[in-house]
């Protein structure tokens, strides 16, 4: 996987705090540092501000950047083309499902981020409900505003049925282990909302999942479970093609807002999103405040933050 897009200024300095650590001796042409994780991964920002991600963790990486662009510059990055989306936040022609079918389909939310939940929901489409939400502006709810999210998900929350699950930190670090890595949690997590709706036997016509892992891994990763629903449909960028997907996508995301929201509170100080320096700078706040081990209620312990922190 391949994830390009232009930086903003005020991230360039971040950024290359953030990877310094895992600078390749090498760099391209015209590149400021090529920098490459321990699963691979490589990342490489050029002098012309476009940051290239590309790997088994791409997606994740590029996630984090794009949380902050979002977050200090208001800019709402595709992940799919690397443009600004900001112009056209609910621009209705920019929903284009590629089925009419009464649809369930599930997402997540959280997984890139060192605070908060993973959030996982899946929704209930009907033929007749597309179109509330196509007026209503849904799509990847990476590509809306955090403030549109909280304008427009409960509206979807009243109409649409849906199942969310909210994976806590505790719970997380308790769960995640050598052998039970992100892409098992999140399997797990979307066969459980998923086999919550269909027990309420609602007329779907078919089950959507945005592909984060191939099928064959997925069932691998659920073999255990006591009930595993089959005849999944997996599909890329499934947020953007399917309305069932990209309304659990708003969803989970509104539900993590609230989520952090209230962390903030009771830690008493605004608790960013991502994974970044901010992210470092805040959860070295807390510690000196509360200890390190209140990251363990609030934070995912196995990210590389975690790591910086104890150095």
């Amino acid at each position: 996987m391949t994830i390009v897009f232009k930086l903003s200024d005020n991230l360039k300095p971040k950024v290359i705090a953030h990877y310094e650590d895992m600078f390749k001796e090498k760099t391209p042409p015209y590149a400021i540092f090529q920098a490459q994780e321990l699963d691979g991964t490589v990342i490489t920002l050029y002098e012309s501000g476009k940051i290239m991600f590309q790997g088994i963790s791409a997606d994740i990486e590029a996630n984090l950047w794009i949380d902050m662009e979002r977050h200090l510059n208001n800019r709402i990055i595709d992940i799919t083309t690397g443009k600004d989306k900001n112009k056209n936040d609910n621009k209705k022609e920019d929903v284009k499902p590629i089925t009419n079918k009464a649809a369930i389909g599930s997402d997540e939310v959280g997984t890139g981020d060192f605070f908060g939940p993973i959030v996982v929901t899946a929704s209930f489409v009907s033929k007749e409900d597309q179109q509330f939400l196509i007026d209503l502006g849904v799509k990847d709810s990476k590509k809306i505003t955090d403030e549109t999210i909280i304008k427009i998900a409960p509206k979807i929350i009243e109409r649409i049925p849906h199942s969310t699950l909210i994976f806590d930190n505790e719970s997380y670090n308790k769960f995640h282990t050598d052998d039970i890595n992100m892409n098992k949690i999140k399997a797990i997590l979307h066969n459980k909302v998923l086999l919550n709706l269909i027990k309420k036997e609602y007329p779907y016509e078919e089950i959507i999942i945005d592909q984060f892992v191939n099928p064959k891994k997925y069932y691998e990763y659920i073999k255990d479970a006591k009930e595993i629903v089959k005849n999944i449909t997996f599909f890329t960028k499934a947020e953007d093609k399917y309305l069932c997907v990209a309304a659990s996508s708003i969803i989970s995301r509104y539900v993590f807002l609230k989520k952090m929201d209230e962390l903030s509170k009771e830690i008493g100080m605004e608790i960013p999103k991502g994974a970044g320096t901010i992210v470092d700078e805040v959860a070295q706040k807390i510690i000196d405040k509360y200890g390190f081990e209140k990251l363990n209620t609030i934070a995912k312990l196995n990210f590389k933050n975690t790591d910086k922190l104890k150095k």
